[in-house]
């Protein structure tokens, strides 16, 4: 009956221990998700900067040799990220495959004009970097015009700038609720402990002493829970380089290793200083309070 009761009594400590780890695990790889998106934010923004296209479309009297001179112009510029010449005929096999190979019937000559597609590095998208970029451009010799969608860059930016004040402010509460929600969790399982902890106290056992072991078990929880969510980043990690293998080129791998680093220490942080003060609050109980 003996072995039974201990059986039983081992069994739900293993599915509490089970239970809190677990729980602690979820909220720090929700944690270390939003990390993730926060530390990448700065490459996403600039991924979609640097592929807005700009075309610079030349005067019908333009040569292909006129082009080349402006290309190797714009290919010194420190803007420039990538800037490709197309010719007449490019433009036209490429308007061609949009509109259909007659689209030319309707027209006398050939209205396709010869042109540069760029694309600028992203910190030149922002501000008025890019109208002193399009009047810098637009001065040189046999440009007509410089074409770009100017509302999409004003979209972007402002989204960009958007996302990441949202993304601060939920960080920080994310930070808020995870310490919480493990300090309940800690909680919860050390008070269960709570006659045990006074049963020390009154044999004169100091608060250290009481305290060290089960600051040490707060150690390994948190340890544990952290190699989870740490295990379960790296997964998304690993789905997005296979899935997605143009969003993960973009993505900071160092910053990568740096959060889900943190999210161990993390962890670890939070049980230790939850069970710090939780033992310490739990030992300063009269033996009244323990039926409470």
């Amino acid at each position: 009956m003996k072995k039974r009761e201990k059986s039983i009594i081992y069994r739900r400590l293993v599915q509490s221990y089970l239970s809190s780890v677990i729980s602690i695990s979820l909220v720090l790889f929700l944690a270390g998700l939003t990390g993730l998106l926060a530390v990448n934010a700065k490459s996403v923004s600039e991924y979609f900067r640097e592929n807005i296209k700009i075309s610079i479309l030349f005067e019908d009297s333009a040569t292909d040799t006129q082009a080349g001179v402006v290309l190797g112009i714009l290919k010194g510029k420190e803007y420039i990220k990538s800037a490709t010449f197309i010719s007449r005929e490019d433009g036209t096999r490429e308007m061609a495959e949009i509109l259909g190979g007659d689209f030319l019937e309707i027209f006398e000559v050939n209205p396709i004009p010869i042109s540069i597609d760029l694309f600028l590095k992203a910190q030149y998208l922002e501000g008025d970097a890019l109208s002193e970029i399009e009047e810098e451009i637009s001065s040189m010799p046999l440009v007509r015009e410089v074409v770009y969608q100017e509302s999409l860059v004003n979209t972007i930016n402002n989204n960009m700038e958007r996302a990441g004040m949202i993304i601060i402010v939920f960080i920080a509460l994310l930070l808020f609720i995870s310490f919480v929600l493990i300090n309940n969790t800690i909680r919860l399982n050390l008070f269960s402990k709570r006659f045990s902890i006074h049963t020390m106290k009154l044999v004169g056992a100091r608060r250290a002493f009481i305290r060290r072991p089960l600051i040490a078990k707060g150690f390994v929880q948190g340890l544990v829970s952290g190699l989870i969510s740490a295990a379960l980043l790296s997964g998304v990690v690993y789905l997005i380089w296979q899935d997605l293998p143009d969003l993960y080129k973009i993505l900071d791998i160092k910053m990568i290793s740096a959060v889900i680093g943190s999210v161990v220490v993390l962890g670890v942080l939070l049980c230790v200083i939850s069970t710090f003060f939780i033992v310490n609050r739990l030992v300063s109980m009269s033996g009244d309070d323990m039926f409470y």
